[in-house]
């Protein structure tokens, strides 16, 4: 199988057509403080609209469980994304409400606390490791890359772990970053932009093929 490749961030159906219709394997919506942050209300109308197999993945930063419940069911996500510090009940609870097809990603800033990215990374309730970079402002679409050569030696070091690399991606630089780290997924925000909150289809094209061109065998 190949990489798997999510365009994140989306806000508008035809965002998420474009990433669908390119070959991407999952769409992102942020539920969160952000310049691209949507309604569940704006997002269940757009996933009506989108292919079934394609992902529709979640952002949530503080959110508490019932907050990210309803809103996967209202919204019909096929996945979360925990972009904060979750407490370990929330992924074990939104587990046993909505069962294995529900993909639970826990986020990691490269540079935090090796012990709570180890908690996280052995939580069985996480299906990945999203590794982001941190700025002074944001936790998350920051456009900054992090240290590739050293995260390549700690989080991405084991192989089989399921670790999807975002942060500063952009189709010019996705390739160098996948020859680096060999992980199991890629994330992208701002790189494949035209302005915050509003995607370039060109880049979005380029960005899912320069990735699939360089991306590794992968198992589910």
């Amino acid at each position: 199988m190949s990489l798997w490749v999510k365009i994140c961030a989306n806000t508008s159906l035809e965002d998420a057509l474009v990433a669908a219709g390119v070959g991407a394997d999952a769409v992102g919506f942020v539920f969160a403080s952000s310049p691209r942050r949507v309604t569940p209300a704006q997002v269940a109308e757009i996933v009506r609209h989108l292919p079934a197999s394609l992902e529709k993945i979640g952002v949530f930063v503080d959110a508490p469980l019932e907050e990210i419940a309803s809103t996967v069911a209202m919204c019909r996500l096929t996945g979360v994304q925990l972009h904060f510090d979750a407490a370990p009940e929330i992924p074990a609870q939104l587990r046993a409400r909505f069962g294995a097809q529900l993909r639970i990603l826990r986020v990691v800033h490269f540079g935090d606390d090796a012990a709570a990215a180890h908690a996280a990374s052995s939580d069985p309730n996480v299906d990945a490791i999203l590794v982001d970079s941190r700025t002074v402002a944001a936790v998350g679409g920051t456009g900054k890359t992090f240290d590739w050569a050293a995260a390549s030696k700690t989080l991405f070091q084991n192989a089989e772990a399921k670790r999807i690399a975002a942060g500063g991606l952009t189709p010019e630089n996705v390739a160098e970053a996948i020859a680096v780290l060999r992980p199991w997924g890629v994330d992208v925000v701002s790189g494949v932009e035209a302005f915050p909150g509003r995607k370039d289809p060109a880049k979005v094209r380029a960005f899912v093929a320069n990735a699939r061109t360089a991306g590794c065998p992968r198992s589910h």
